[in-house]
């Protein structure tokens, strides 16, 4: 009797611990699969946040760039108006070096209008082309207004 006693207690308690046991995985299962939507939604918010800050990014360096294209429109028409009181023999070579900074300054505008926001890499490297671009506008004119003057 003592040993039937004994295999049944010993048997009980490995049930036990095997149905334990297996509570404990599936809670484990469970609370892992928390974790993985947990960072999947966190994974979804910074993604949001990314194209959020990549869009105002974007919009302020159109913004800024737009500005400086209507500083160069303005320097260009005050340069038309200097270069019309000009002696004729210059008047001639400034108006075609004014025609060429006044294609470039437009060119600009077209890239600037015609860019769409794609992703992050295209915008990084069209930021830099035009930056350059600018840049070379910007001191083309100065350029232009020192050998005006």
């Amino acid at each position: 009797m003592r040993k039937t006693t004994f295999t049944f207690a010993i048997a009980f308690f490995i049930a036990g611990s095997i149905l334990t046991g297996c509570q404990s995985s599936a809670k484990k299962v469970q609370d892992a699969q928390e974790k993985v939507q947990d960072a999947k939604d966190n994974v979804v918010v910074a993604k949001q946040e990314l194209n959020q800050a990549l869009k105002d990014s974007i919009q302020q360096f159109r913004k800024e760039s737009e500005e400086k294209i209507s500083n160069y429109d303005r320097n260009i028409a005050e340069f038309k108006a200097r270069i019309s009181k000009e002696k004729k023999e210059t008047k001639a070579q400034y108006e075609k070096n004014l025609a060429e900074l006044e294609q470039q300054n437009s060119d600009l505008k077209k890239n600037l209008a015609d860019f769409k926001e794609e992703s992050k890499e295209k915008w990084d490297s069209f930021k830099v082309k035009f930056s350059h671009d600018m840049d070379n506008l910007g001191n083309a004119l100065k350029a232009f207004t020192v050998k005006s003057k």
